[in-house]
Order: C-alpha cells, then sequence, then structure tokens
C-alpha cells in the first residue's frame, strides 16, 4: 500500500478564503481530467487573513502532480 501525501496551496491576504474555495474547483477538474485514484480534496479557513487548499496523492502520483500543479508545500496524509 501506498502512502498518501497531502499536497498544500497556501493564500494569503482578505480574499484568501474565496481563494481556496475556488483553487478547489480546479484541483476537482484536474483530478478528474487526470483519472487520478484518489478524489480527496478541501479548504481550511486558518484565519481571516489565511487559508489553504489541498489535494491528496499517491505515492505514485505525487511527482506528476506535483510538476504540474506547483503545490507550495506537503505532508504525509493521516487519515
Amino acid at each position: 500500500m501506498s502512502r498518501k501525501i497531502k499536497l498544500i496551496w497556501d493564500f494569503r491576504g482578505p480574499t484568501s478564503a474565496k481563494t481556496a474555495e475556488h483553487h478547489e474547483i480546479h484541483l476537482k477538474e484536474y483530478i478528474a481530467i487526470e483519472k487520478l485514484p484518489l478524489n480527496i480534496t478541501g479548504f481550511k479557513i486558518i484565519n481571516d487573513m489565511q487559508a489553504i487548499a489541498f489535494m491528496v496523492v499517491t505515492d505514485e502520483n505525487m511527482i506528476q502532480v506535483r510538476d504540474a500543479l506547483k503545490p507550495h508545500r506537503g505532508e504525509i496524509f493521516e487519515g
């Protein structure tokens, strides 16, 4: 069984929440187009000036997605 990796895009500023929410739409579109095996995405509001969007991929897909979508960071997904 391969590891799951959470790729994260950080957004800052007064419009960060709406930007992260909108970015998740594009992540879902990418998953559908590329027929990726996982469809775990989301966004989280950290505070009124910071939010994130994220996508979970497998080890096998990580490099492809990283190179195409340029996430800001990543971490092992527990869940």
